[in-house]
């Protein structure tokens, strides 16, 4: 049975970056018009695919992740999990440092 879970992991795993992997280098190499399709496309379904997987962390009422919590009754001090600090250092940390997303967000 871990194999047939292992094997399907690793087919929707490899499926999923190949598909990122299209997705960045259509964006990287393709002219004007391809990226636009791809911002209105594509975008739109990232976005809620990161919301939902940030939805599955949200902290709870005492702002831990139940996702993440590895112990039911933890005493840890309240704080983001990995998928939100990965989250914020992907998408506003490495924005910030990145010449071009500086101008992209100033100009919208």
């Amino acid at each position: 049975m871990t194999v047939v879970a292992t094997s399907l992991f690793g087919q929707l795993d490899r499926s999923l970056h190949d598909h990122l992997g299209d997705l960045v280098r259509q964006a990287e190499l393709g002219d004007d018009p391809t990226a636009l399709d791809l911002a209105r496309t594509e975008l739109p379904k990232m976005v809620a695919a990161l919301r939902s997987l940030l939805d599955e962390h949200s902290p709870d009422e005492h702002g831990r992740c139940p996702t993440c919590r590895s112990r039911r009754f933890s005493r840890r001090l309240p704080s983001p999990c990995r998928a939100y600090l990965t989250a914020h250092l992907c998408l506003v940390i490495a924005q910030d440092a990145h010449p071009r997303a500086r101008h992209v967000r100033a100009a919208g």
